[in-house]
């Protein structure tokens, strides 16, 4: 599929939404924006790996990342061209009746009640109760 100078790469976001890892990322990114130590916990895999999707799912033109300090946080961009946005939306709807997509959400709802379990997970030291 040939693409002119200012058009989007379909070919390449296909093969962005061809991964069950991707696609669980973006579940959890749907309407949000989320921190890289919450993907670690609740998909259970490595960092690396983690950034390894990321990084294609930026590549791809879907997703953006911004540092806080020494965390990095994803959210989904929304591209300009209108094939990609209806591609991108038909693939997010579809996830929303996948069972392990709404158990990686339910997770992530508690993860975000309990920050501090995860950071203190990623490395950092637990924080210390005073009383």
């Amino acid at each position: 599929m040939s693409r002119g100078a200012n058009s989007f790469d379909l070919v390449r976001l296909f093969a962005a939404l061809a991964d069950p890892t991707r696609l669980r990322l973006l579940n959890l990114m749907n309407g949000r924006e989320v921190c890289v130590c919450y993907f670690v916990e609740i998909l259970k895999q490595g960092q690396p790996k983690i950034s390894r999707h990321l990084a294609y799912l930026r590549s791809a033109g879907i997703v953006s990342a911004r540092r806080e300090g020494k965390w990095m946080h994803y959210r989904i961009e929304r591209p300009e061209d209108a094939r990609a946005v209806a591609i991108l939306d038909a693939a997010l709807m579809s996830l929303t009746s996948d069972r392990e997509m709404q158990a990686d959400l339910a997770r992530l709802g508690k993860a975000c009640c309990e920050p501090q379990r995860f950071v203190a997970l990623q490395g950092a030291p637990a924080p210390v109760q005073l009383g």
